[in-house]
């Protein structure tokens, strides 16, 4: 792989700027490709974007840009992206730097800013050359999430398409199920909780059999069942327990189920309110496993272990052998599934074999 630095200045940069959904971003007087298939979005904040442009103004210098010479002779941005798109949206009148925009600058600050000389390494080699010094440089700044990576490894077709629908501000999968997702369309933690949810965690190998696929069509489709059928299962919107939850896996598993919703519904809403559930969000996945751990039961305090175990005669009430208290537990004597509290008079001791052969049952 051959490596040259060269002298860029912000006035060649800047030339033939474009930002568009039909031709991409490019700049360069068209011969760079600013955002390749595998870079993620802009993501730069104002802070950011403005640190950008008083770097330039105080003339101090940026940090070293990265590109790649592609077979047609053209380029394309390995690291650098976010700078580049904050110098070249500043030169091109989108926003303004301390209330001014560049017309408003005169003759020669916006000289000194066109005449501004960026340091771009630029590198020629083959696609996994490239690809390899792309995740190797891009470890400052913004650090590249794990999906952002995997898009660069898998870039295609299938993630071009895939993007549209799950990697815009704005997006088609934020718009309907933004309630229930965490984090960041344009961090890629839509689209990578789309790909875990169909593939049941095998995100890098259904990545790599879907990478020439001429479009992302099945994700997308699975993606609106999921959301269609968690808002017919679980037909009341509580958008504060809801986000976040592993609803692919849950749908993947119980899809085919008939549910009475409207028990559901009211099951719902008394689990809500019950102060010993501690973990609201685990209630869906409790209501379709029935698995308890889901809920994170309310255990009870060590005081009240302490008086229990005292009272006990420090002895579990299963097998009568006395034990030190860090060698047992305490247990609901009614069930919490059965409208038992955790309450002192609920509670009793057993010892840790006891209590696990208890539970077993």
């Amino acid at each position: 792989m051959n490596i040259e630095l060269k002298e860029i200045t912000i006035q060649e940069l800047s030339n033939g700027f474009e930002d568009n959904a039909e031709n991409g971003v490019v700049g360069f007087d068209g011969k760079l490709d600013i955002r390749p298939p595998y870079q993620r979005e802009f993501i730069y904040k104002d802070k950011q974007r403005d640190a950008v442009i008083n770097t330039i103004t105080k003339h101090f210098p940026l940090n070293v840009m990265y590109w790649a010479v592609r077979e047609d002779g053209t380029f394309e941005v390995i690291d650098g992206q976010q700078r580049t798109i904050s110098i070249c949206q500043y030169v091109n009148g989108d926003f303004a730097y301390q209330n001014r925009y560049f017309h408003n600058l005169k003759a020669d600050e916006k000289e000194q800013i066109l005449n501004y000389k960026l340091m771009v390494y630029v590198c020629s080699g083959t696609e996994s050359e490239k690809l390899e010094w792309f995740k190797t440089i891009n470890i400052a700044g913004e650090k590249l999430t794990e999906q952002e990576l995997r898009n660069a490894v898998y870039t295609g077709s299938w993630v071009s398409d895939a993007k549209r629908y799950f990697s815009k501000t704005g997006c088609v999968a934020f718009n309907i199920g933004g309630d229930y997702l965490n984090g960041s369309a344009i961090r890629q933690e839509y689209f990578e909780t789309a790909i875990e949810w169909i593939s049941e965690g095998q995100i890098e190998s259904y990545m790599a059999t879907h990478q020439h696929d001429p479009n992302a069509t099945a994700l997308w489709l699975y993606f609106q069942s999921v959301i269609t059928w968690v808002n017919a299962t679980f037909t009341t919107k509580r958008k504060k327990f809801m986000k976040g939850i592993a609803w692919g896996l849950l749908y993947n598993k119980y899809k085919d189920n008939i549910f009475d919703t409207k028990a559901i519904e009211e099951e719902t809403a008394k689990l809500i309110a019950d102060d010993d559930v501690e973990k609201k969000s685990g209630i869906y996945a409790y209501i379709l496993t029935r698995d308890e751990r889901h809920l994170g039961i309310r255990t009870f305090s060590d005081s009240v272990k302490q008086k229990v175990y005292e009272k006990q005669g420090r002895k579990c009430v299963i097998c009568k052998k006395e034990f030190d208290i860090s060698e047992m537990e305490g247990d609901h004597i009614t069930p919490w599934k059965d409208n038992g509290k955790t309450t002192e008079e609920n509670c009793q001791m057993l010892c840790k074999d006891d209590n696990r052969r208890k539970s077993g049952k």
